[in-house]
This record gives structure tokens, C-alpha cells and sequence, in this order.
């Protein structure tokens, strides 16, 4: 991955990861997983009623959503079966989107023992940047509260 040591643990795939999001916001904002590529992870989120906010625009927090959504994924996949939380994210928009599909890419900056650092670049259907993000998680023994959808239970 991306000049780095690190690769998708064996198991880990689309289907898996949108499989463990059935019930979740991502499934409620139509977020799906793509690609899990060497050095990065991809999904795409429709710009519809369920991510406009009142002026018909793809909302900022659903853009924040996705990163996260994508940043927090692959930071469970590299975690060697331990837990990821947030401790941050940040977001610029740059470009409004009404309709179509965006899709985000997450790439690791930083891959530690306790803290991991991902970017997430979201595009538009003509690849034209709509939203710049990072996150930097927690790496945890175990998940704060039980859970069934820790990914790599299944991993």
C-alpha cells in the first residue's frame, strides 16, 4: 500500500463491507463501497433528497459522513483486529454537486499503534474535486461498547 508495509487483511472485501452496513447511516445515505485498491479504499454516496440540504446542494455534513464512513473503514481493516474511533476529522468543500453520484477515496498518511491518519478526496461524476477531508483515529484494545459489526470479527 502506498509505499507502505501494510495491506488489506485476507477476507476483506466489497461485499463484506457493504454486507456490515446494512442498518447504518451508510446504507440510510446510500453509501456504497467500490474498490479496495493497493493503498487506498473507494465508495460512492448518490447526491439525492437523502444528502441535499435546503438549497438542493449535496450537504457538507453528508460529504463529512463519507469520509469518515471511508477513513474509519479502512482504518478497521488496518487495525489487526483492534478497534478505531475518531478523535478528529476536517473538511473543505470546494465545489457544489446537485445530482449524480460522488465518489471518495481514502488513503493512509499514518498507520501507528494508537493513532492512524487517512485523507479522503472526494469527486464528482467528472472527477473534479468537491471535498478534501482528513481523520485521525484512536487505535483501541477493543471496541468501546459491544458490537456485532466490528469489521474484523469477519476478517
Amino acid at each position: 500500500m502506498s509505499g507502505s508495509a501494510e495491506a488489506w487483511p485476507e477476507g476483506a472485501s466489497v461485499e463484506v463491507l457493504n454486507a456490515r452496513s446494512s442498518g447504518t447511516l451508510m446504507e440510510a445515505l446510500g453509501i456504497r463501497f467500490t474498490e479496495l485498491g493497493e493503498g487506498y479504499l473507494r465508495a460512492t454516496m448518490p447526491v439525492d433528497a437523502r444528502t441535499h440540504q435546503p438549497y438542493g446542494l449535496l450537504h457538507g455534513g453528508a460529504s463529512v459522513a463519507l469520509a469518515e464512513t471511508l477513513g474509519s473503514t479502512g482504518g478497521i481493516l488496518l487495525a489487526g483486529g483492534k478497534a478505531v474511533v475518531g478523535l478528529e476529522i476536517n473538511a473543505n468543500h470546494l465545489r457544489a454537486v446537485r445530482d449524480g453520484l460522488v465518489t471518495g477515496t481514502a488513503r493512509p498518511i499514518h498507520i501507528g499503534r494508537s493513532t492512524q491518519v487517512w485523507e479522503i478526496r472526494i469527486e464528482d461524476a467528472d472527477a473534479r474535486p468537491v471535498c478534501i477531508s482528513r481523520i485521525t483515529l484512536a487505535v483501541l484494545p477493543q471496541p468501546p461498547a459491544s458490537s456485532n459489526r466490528v469489521l474484523g470479527e469477519s476478517l
